[in-house]
């Protein structure tokens, strides 16, 4: 018998409309935005002072905060910040981030009003991403025709998000506990873990010329766990349709199984991620 009691955690963490909470997100997922992790994405987009920016997937805003900052040096400067999740937006407007709105990028429509000048005509000098086009699996093509709308000629493109082998193990794991329970983990899955050479071909399909691009092994501690992780993005995208009892089933099953290999001899975890991490520039 199944229950549709929420979890504890779910009374202390809302989620919004979309399955996230901002504050479990900061609480078991920090590393997503940790300096050390996002240096290198940062590098590759090289923000100036003046430039008008637009983050794609800005979470809770920790990183657009970085880029914000340096943007402002000189006059003009302006940092855009878009997310899916109206939780991630509202901790981004409290990190001080006043230009950021709600939206899918798949289908991106920005609004006028965010633009102190009201241009219709507005364009962006670079565009960023850190850890957000993985989730864009029904339309990943759309992200780059709606970037292409927004840039100038000339303007740069720097992503890192989940590539092939990314959560290697997690995965099929997931996709083993559904599929012996009547599930399509396939229909199910919410994640786009391309190759170097199928990115490759979207970009140059969508205008871009790509600079740099590899797939970036890295291994990432898990402070909260596997169960952490599995709560932040697991429980409201491929374990959604599950009642909570056969969610926490899943999780407890998914859990023993990668004992074996993710978790050291002290008990810590971490888990294999395998980085897509690439700039562009629009032709």
């Amino acid at each position: 018998m199944t229950s549709n009691i929420p979890n504890a955690s779910d009374y202390v963490h809302i989620r919004d409309s979309q399955g996230w909470s901002a504050s479990l997100y900061n609480k078991s997922a920090a590393f997503v935005y940790s300096p050390a992790f996002t240096a290198p994405v940062l590098e590759l987009l090289s923000a100036q002072p003046g430039e008008k920016i637009i983050d794609l997937g800005c979470g809770s805003g920790e990183v657009t905060v970085v880029i914000d900052e340096i943007v402002k040096k000189a006059p003009g400067g302006l940092v855009v910040a878009v997310d899916y999740s109206e939780s991630m937006i509202a901790k981004a407007k409290e990190a001080g981030l006043d230009h950021a709105f709600v939206s899918d990028i798949q289908k991106l429509d920005i609004p006028i009003s965010v633009f102190n000048n009201n241009d219709a005509d507005f364009k962006f000098d670079a565009a960023f991403s850190n850890a957000t086009f993985h989730w864009c699996k029904s339309d990943p093509a759309g992200v780059l025709e709606g970037i292409r709308k927004i840039l100038k000629p000339g303007g740069r493109l720097a992503v890192e998000m989940g590539g092939a082998m990314n959560c290697i193990g997690l995965r099929s794991a997931l996709h083993r506990a559904l599929k012996s329970r009547g599930y399509d983990p396939i229909a199910l899955d919410p994640w786009f873990f391309p190759s170097v050479e199928e990115y490759t071909k979207l970009l140059i399909a969508a205008s871009f010329e790509p600079l740099e691009i590899s797939i970036v092994p890295r291994i990432t501690p898990l402070a909260d766990g596997i169960r952490g992780w599995l709560e932040v993005f697991a429980r409201k995208s491929i374990l959604k349709d599950c009642p909570d009892s056969e969610a926490t089933e899943i999780i407890d099953e998914v859990e023993e199984v990668l004992k074996i290999d993710c978790q050291d001899g002290e008990g810590n975890w971490s888990m294999v991620y395998a980085r897509l991490r690439f700039s562009a520039i629009l032709k």
